[in-house]
């Protein structure tokens, strides 16, 4: 596709939200249920909307919190539920409207203090540390729509094991708030506002002291600390902005904080590729301003709005492809954390680089493939069988150094930090790492390109079978393995993958748009991707 005028640009101050009508509407809206687009539906990562579009107004959010409720109750939830928000416009009134429930059901349920904000990874850490102590089970609510642009707000659920809620999980919850919407939200408690944070259940936290001080389990921080080395920190205005002034503080880092106040308009941001503003720190557009500034300093990085995603910026390549910094982390991490069992699986989703599956071999380790979802880790990882799970789109934890869960969602925060410690203990930072396994591995080119498409096409694409491919070649190489499931966990994968020697395609109909995306990588050069890259559209144009 091709770049919007204004990408990598600053927005025009005619393309600001305006947030008083976004606000408004989120009360004053109402959802039309015969309309799909205005339900209710959970995809990889919560609910998503607009007020103003009328897929995220307070009638969805006090359907989506009563479905909590009578899930936690349905399921003896008993314990503490972790609510947190992000700096998004609707995330506040958004939190507020799940308060009025969490009270009148009697949840007790802990809040940030002083109207905080809370990253994703924060609200993982804390159910975990809860539970460790034993039962009543933790759960918890993040009311984010990630890094989409101003207009959107989100609500994901997040079970006792600390991570994003599964489809099992999720449809209950869904169809069960639609159903409550249908009724007319008749079946709904809620208090007044007044009430319900004057209720004892409802309770300020300081969810910023645990998290912190609990980085040194682990992130070598001491290592960070005694290299001296110059970091810069951008919150891009998002709910960790307060972690990294108290990690800079804590630890006494030599670290530059930016954009560490809130703007619901997020005014200082780039434009991405199509001319949107969105807080997207896997996007060298979005990410321009601190690119710029990435020989003044050893390392930088920044996070998404809910922090749970990561961009690294180093001089020698400015912001790093995601799939480049995986690679590096997990290599760095298999020979620094002599504490991990040598057991452990490396996850990745099927759509990541292949240099990843490169570097674990060599290091006498397992991969595990798994779809698109940060959920299909969430278990091996609460379980202590994977050490590291990352995602193609810049989300990634790992455990503690003593081979415990730390978080069972991305974690944007200790991924950031664990760049400026590779820099701090090799003297190289994390691009000079990369260069020099594709040395040892290959370099290989990657893409991602969207395709326009139909509903009826992508419903062709979700029930691909093997048999469907009638060709046995791939850009002049033979075709090792056609993939419909995961090869890590067997779980469908709700498209296809095309895998040769030295290249592979995979394809996925978009969930929200009418697109479907087509992955590839080619570790034999751009001419060899782009051959890739054609005979998968013509494979899959001959399927409609």
């Amino acid at each position: 596709m091709a770049l919007h005028p204004l990408a990598g640009k600053l927005p025009t101050a005619d393309m600001l939200e305006n947030i008083p009508l976004l606000i408004s509407d989120y009360f004053l809206l109402t959802p039309d249920m015969n309309q799909t687009s205005q339900r209710i539906t959970f995809g990889t990562s919560g609910h998503r909307g607009s007020s103003r579009k009328k897929s995220f107004n307070e009638k969805h959010i006090l359907a989506a919190t009563q479905a909590v409720c009578d899930y936690r109750k349905a399921h003896g939830i008993e314990g503490t539920l972790f609510l947190g928000m992000d700096t998004h416009a609707l995330s506040y009134p958004a939190q507020l409207t799940a308060i009025r429930v969490l009270a009148a059901n009697g949840v007790t349920t802990k809040i940030a203090q002083d109207n905080g904000y809370t990253p994703t990874p924060v609200i993982s850490h804390a159910i975990l540390t809860h539970n460790e102590e034993g039962k009543p089970l933790c759960d918890g609510i993040v009311i984010t729509p990630s890094h989409n642009p101003p207009s959107d707000g989100g609500f994901k659920y997040n079970g006792p094991n600390g991570g994003p809620a599964d489809t099992d999980v999720t449809d209950w919850i869904q169809n069960h708030a639609n159903a409550l919407l249908e009724g007319d939200l008749k079946d709904v408690k809620s208090f007044h506002i007044e009430d319900a944070l004057d209720a004892d259940c409802i309770q300020a936290y300081d969810f910023v002291t645990p998290y912190v001080s609990d980085l040194v389990n682990v992130i070598d921080i001491q290592a960070i600390q005694k290299a001296g080395i110059k970091i810069a920190a951008d919150s891009l205005g998002g709910a960790g902005m307060a972690y990294y002034k108290a990690i800079k503080e804590m630890y006494n880092l030599d670290m530059t904080l930016y954009h560490d106040r809130v703007d619901e308009t997020f005014s200082f941001m780039h434009c991405d590729h199509d001319g949107k503003i969105r807080m997207d720190c896997s996007s060298p557009y979005a990410m321009a301003g601190l690119v710029k500034l990435k020989d003044d300093f050893d390392i930088a990085f920044g996070n998404d709005t809910d922090f749970d995603r990561h961009g690294i910026v180093t001089p020698t390549e400015g912001l790093m492809n995601p799939n480049h910094y995986l690679s590096v982390a997990i290599w760095y991490l298999s020979k620094h954390r002599p504490q991990w069992s040598k057991e452990l699986g490396i996850g990745k989703t099927l759509v990541s680089s292949s240099m990843i599956d490169r570097v674990v071999n060599s290091l006498g380790k397992k991969v595990i493939e798994v779809p698109v979802g940060f959920k299909w880790y969430v278990n091996d990882m609460f379980e202590g069988k994977i050490a590291f799970g990352g995602e193609e789109s810049a989300g990634a934890s790992f455990l503690r150094k003593d081979g415990r869960a730390w978080s069972t969602d991305k974690d944007g925060i200790i991924m950031t930090l664990l760049a400026a410690e590779i820099c701090a203990v090799t003297g190289k930072n994390p691009s000079e790492h990369y260069q020099a396994l594709t040395k040892e591995f290959g370099e290989p080119v990657y893409a991602r390109i969207d395709v326009p498409s139909t509903p009826e096409q992508k419903a062709i694409l979700k029930k691909l079978s093997p048999s469907n491919i009638k060709v046995d070649t791939l850009a002049g190489e033979k075709i090792e393995e056609v993939l419909t499931k995961a090869s890590g966990n067997g779980a469908p994968i709700g498209g296809l993958k095309v895998v040769s020697k030295n290249g592979w395609f995979a394809v996925r109909p978009s969930g929200t748009e009418d697109i479907y995306k087509i992955y590839a990588e080619s570790f034999l050069g751009e001419s060899h991707l782009k051959e890739i890259q054609e005979e998968a559209k013509a494979m899959l144009q001959s399927l409609f």
